[in-house]
């Protein structure tokens, strides 16, 4: 089933400890060209530092804005093993990108917690039902 997106663009990746991408999804309401894509993965990598540097000075998992790139922001979100969820939007409420994260970590423990769909800590997660619930939260907490 096709997901349509009337909302602006943003980018979603979960990274492991060892800065190693897990799972991305970009969305954009328009076919961007491949260079945009490039250049927003190059800025949620560049925000993992700050985000390790701000991890260690908080107890909580919503790290909120860590960095801004000239009118998007960049959220981030670390789990209890330091996997890093972060997000490339245009200024969304922290309510919003708040209730997006907490959604998209408890379909990751879900996942990682099945003892039906063996998944190990670290690799990149290639599951379609995984894609597609994220998709879904994504829409409706961010659409």
């Amino acid at each position: 089933r096709k997901v349509v997106w009337p909302m602006t663009p943003f980018t979603f990746a979960i990274v492991g400890k060892a800065d190693n991408p897990i799972y991305e999804l970009v969305i954009s309401p328009k076919k961007e060209e491949p260079t945009v894509n490039q250049q927003n993965q190059f800025f949620l990598h560049a925000a993992l530092d700050i985000v390790d540097e701000e991890l260690w000075k908080t107890n909580n998992m919503f790290l909120k804005t860590v960095d801004k790139f000239n009118d998007r922001v960049i959220s981030a979100f670390v789990t209890a093993t330091h996997m890093r969820f972060v997000l490339l939007h245009d200024g969304k409420s922290e309510e919003t990108v708040r209730s997006f994260f907490l959604e998209v970590h408890e379909l990751y423990l879900k996942m990682m917690l099945n003892p039906l769909k063996h998944h190990s800590l670290g690799e990149p997660i290639s599951c379609s039902a995984f894609d597609l619930r994220v998709r879904q939260s994504a829409r409706k907490c961010l659409g």
